[in-house]
């Protein structure tokens, strides 16, 4: 077979890593076109919540691809679309009135931020400044990647890159500094446009978790000094952290909400920011220069929207949250199990995303022991894809114990394993 032309994300093709070819999926498994198969063990990056090819979801998609493929949503609408503001509307903050499509998780950060710029500047008190939390992540388009952590992400593309502001990562001993952090720059004039964060955990940034009470802390000082708050969920929406929104567990509704990933239950490609009432009427007028100017060929794609009704539908119906505790459960005991081994340390969890980094040579996204590990994983019927030398199972909400157990079973026989390279950090 030629090689393929295809350049895959996130992937130096000079190392020569094979690329399985995957024919199917089901369930928490993908079915390669060899007749191999490997446990999802991280929902395909993050974004399949209820199983590969759920029923209800794809048939969803069947019935509306006979229907209505794909509508320019600058000034049209359709139905799906509708149904699903509106179910979201039931489902989120009631403040959180305004619905805007997009097609990602990055271009959902993208509209939010410029949703935040456009407003102080069309009430005529521009603001410029956006305060970020040290060590984040919120996508790879240029706004994503000006308010993530710089590093070997983006330095690259420093040039292109507007300048932010940062605070702290909030680690435990050392939350105040944060707060403090936040409230000085909230502070100088004239005050940021607003804070983005990825409530309670930082995902990209190495699994990194924070408290509830610091997440609530830093909401009430964008509060008090009328700085916008905007809430990435794209990783963390949609039950991963065992609630809903993880910014539940605070007590937080944002003043902007990112969703993605886990919208269309992984199946399809869709994003939305959710936005109070306020910053959509900074933008209504009968002025066009304050028109909110972005969109995408793909806004709101029909068959995309049906795929998030169908999502909704089971997050309605069905007893969700139910398994998404039964999974946590199972993740706490298994993690529990794993962090006596020496080679494990800073086991955590939060809902049903259990991790932990491994004692190596070096830390770090470019840890030699990470392609070491999804190699060995991968030989062995798994996909995980360690950030490094931190190891996390983040599985669909469908996975079971035992299909679990193969997890940590493998993840037990690659720290035996690998022990001597771990400890000479040789290649």
């Amino acid at each position: 077979m030629n090689q393929s032309p295809v350049w895959h994300a996130f992937t130096q093709h000079g190392l020569g890593e094979p690329v399985p070819l995957i024919e199917r999926a089901e369930g928490a498994w993908l079915h390669g076109a060899d007749g191999s198969r490997w446990l999802d063990a991280i929902s395909s990056w993050w974004v399949t919540t209820h199983g590969h090819c759920h029923p209800r979801i794809m048939a969803a998609i069947r019935a509306q691809t006979e229907r209505l493929d794909q509508l320019i949503f600058a000034g049209w609408t359709h139905q799906p679309a509708e149904d699903l503001a509106r179910g979201l509307r039931a489902i989120m903050p009631e403040t959180l009135t305004r619905v805007f499509f997009s097609d990602s998780g990055s271009t959902a950060v993208e509209v939010a931020l410029k949703m935040a710029l456009g407003h102080w500047a069309n009430l005529g008190t521009p603001r410029h400044r956006i305060v970020v939390m040290e060590h984040s992540y919120h996508g790879d388009t240029i706004g994503a990647m000006s308010v993530g952590a710089r590093g070997v992400f983006n330095q690259a593309y420093a040039p292109l890159l507007f300048d932010v502001v940062r605070i702290p990562f909030p680690a435990a001993g050392a939350e105040q500094a944060t707060i403090d952090a936040l409230d000085a720059a909230c502070r100088e004039a004239p005050a940021p446009a607003a804070l983005i964060v990825e409530p309670l955990l930082l995902g990209a940034g190495g699994m990194l978790g924070y408290g509830a009470a610091t997440l609530a802390e830093l909401a009430a000082v964008c509060a008090r000094h009328d700085v916008l708050f905007i809430a990435d969920e794209v990783m963390t929406g949609w039950g991963r952290t065992g609630t809903l929104l993880a910014c539940e567990q605070a007590g937080v509704v944002p003043d902007i909400l990112c969703l993605s990933k886990g919208l269309t239950g992984g199946a399809l490609p869709l994003a939305v920011t959710m936005a109070a009432e306020r910053i959509f009427e900074s933008h209504y007028s009968t002025d066009r220069t304050k028109t909110f100017f972005h969109s995408s060929s793909y806004t709101a794609n029909p068959i995309a929207c049906a795929a998030a009704n169908a999502n909704l539908a089971i997050w309605t119906e069905e007893p969700v949250l139910e398994r998404i505790s039964a999974l946590g459960t199972m993740q706490a005991e298994r993690l529990a199990d794993i962090s006596l081994h020496p080679r494990v340390e800073a086991p955590r969890r939060i809902g049903t995303i259990a991790a932990f980094d491994i004692a190596a040579p070096e830390g770090g996204y470019l840890a030699a022991i990470g392609p070491k590990l999804t190699a060995f994983f991968r030989d062995r019927g798994l996909l995980l894809r360690p950030l490094g030398s931190t190891v996390y199972v983040m599985p669909p909400y469908c996975v079971t114990g035992d299909e679990l157990d193969l997890v940590y079973s493998a993840i037990g026989e690659a720290l035996e394993s690998l022990f001597d390279d771990l400890q000479t950090g040789s290649p």
